[in-house]
């Protein structure tokens, strides 16, 4: 019972540890990688229960009820549906063990706790994270700017003084245009895949 009081205090219950790409093959997040869709795992953090594996397309939470147990829960997220932001990195005092990678993905929280000797590989994927957080959020506002063009585009038409048929013929031609138009910004700013910001941040 002291012992685990001990451990709790000084951050030592469950303190993650950075898996090299040497041995991804090795953990049950890699097996759960669309590799077959060039899906790649750019950074692993392995606890006593859980492993967190950062991927090109994905988030994938292997989470396990405890560290006796081998009942595992996959949780997969795509960057496509879920975003992150509120990115912190809190490092360690004088007497902790361990340092906390913090961040928000859609409506799901995650506290990480990482060994405080590896500080410079969390500092990357920090500087990834809140990369990617800040290019998505941009990349939502430009988006919705698209969309508020489009709509003031066809309320100007509708209070336009023409004639019905031209009406409906210049509705049809820009509700057209539109949803091509949409479909390119969309593909442009909609991003799925953030192995590039990876790969710049990331040295494993």
């Amino acid at each position: 019972m002291l012992k685990k009081i001990a451990a709790d205090a000084l951050g030592l219950s469950d303190i993650g540890k950075i898996i090299g790409p040497a041995d991804y093959d090795k953990t049950d997040a890699d097996d759960y990688v669309r590799h077959e869709d060039n899906e790649k795992i750019y950074f692993l953090i392995k606890t006593k229960s859980d492993e967190y594996c950062f991927t090109n397309i994905a988030f994938i939470h292997v989470d396990g009820e405890n560290a006796t147990s081998s009942k595992r829960t996959l949780k997969r997220f795509p960057y496509s549906q879920f975003k992150f932001s509120n990115v912190f990195l809190e490092t360690a005092g004088r007497i902790d063990m361990d340092i906390e990678i913090k961040f928000t993905l859609g409506n799901n929280s995650y506290s990480i706790d990482v060994h405080k000797d590896e500080i410079e590989k969390l500092k990357d994927l920090y500087k990834a994270l809140m990369f990617i957080a800040e290019q998505t959020y941009e990349n939502e506002v430009i988006l919705n700017m698209a969309n508020q063009s489009l709509d003031k585009a066809v309320s100007v038409l509708q209070n336009s003084r023409t004639d019905q048929t031209n009406i409906a013929e210049q509705y049809k031609q820009i509700t057209e245009f539109g949803f091509s138009w949409l479909t390119s910004i969309r593909e442009k700013y909609h991003e799925k895949d953030y192995g590039a910001i990876f790969e710049k941040y990331i040295n494993n």
